[in-house]
């Protein structure tokens, strides 16, 4: 994430909505990703006395650039309210999630929220999730290769993330992700996580279902549509 880049009409819309509800003395989730940018930086503009558990190392950074008080997942119990994005949603609001690498920790801090709400655009909103964009998958590098074939015998096309100079890609807990695509979507993400997840040597699906109470999907116009619970 930089602060420098313009940012995306659409981006800003859904992110200026979603920091209308945060509230003085609130302790935040604070997501990764482009939608996520914006968001921290109406956040810092606004001086509120909150605080916030960053989901990756580069968000972490970037709290620290703008004064946002952070915190690690052990000094809370609950968090009042989580912000962060998505690559793909339904619109029964399951996630995909992990095109950053995040996946575990936004998975771990989106389950400690009283209320977790997504700020994306509305070319993120999909009929079936898995065909276009692929589904991230956290492994621990020593079962990639059995996992791979697991996920491969189930008609998933299956890629090991590579880094620029061609080296597995690795998250923040050092494992690598695997992004698996089915043709025509999961038919049934909730099945499709909890299969995934019992695989020995997975650490964590981008599937976030349940999760999620209210998405805000940011137009290019700004406006924005909001689906799930109402504000």
């Amino acid at each position: 994430m930089s602060g420098g880049a313009p940012i995306d009409p659409a981006k800003l819309a859904a992110a200026r909505a979603a920091v209308a509800l945060v509230e003085d003395g609130m302790v935040l989730g604070l997501g990764t990703g482009s939608t996520v940018e914006p968001f921290l930086q109406e956040l810092a503009a606004r001086r509120l006395d909150v605080s916030g558990i960053p989901t990756s190392v580069q968000t972490k950074r970037r709290c620290d650039e703008l004064g946002i008080t952070t915190l690690e997942p052990s000094q809370v119990d609950v968090l009042d309210l989580v912000i962060d994005g998505a690559d793909e949603l339904t619109r029964d609001l399951t996630l995909t999630k992990g095109g950053g690498r995040a996946l575990l920790r936004e998975k771990v801090v989106a389950s400690m929220a009283r209320r977790f709400v997504v700020i994306a655009t509305t070319g993120k909103l999909v009929e079936r999730l898995a065909d276009t964009f692929p589904l991230p998958i956290e492994v621990v590098p020593f079962a990639v290769a059995p996992v791979r074939r697991l996920l491969e015998d189930d008609g998933f096309t299956v890629t090991v993330r590579l880094e620029a100079d061609g080296s597995e890609a690795r998250t923040d807990n050092g494992n690598a992700i695997l992004d698996a695509r089915l043709d025509g979507g999961l038919q049934d993400p909730a099945t499709t996580d909890v299969w995934v997840t019992m695989m020995p040597g997975v650490v964590c699906s981008g599937l976030f279902v349940d999760l999620a109470e209210q998405a805000i999907l940011g137009r290019e116009d700004g406006s924005v549509e909001v689906l799930g619970l109402p504000g």
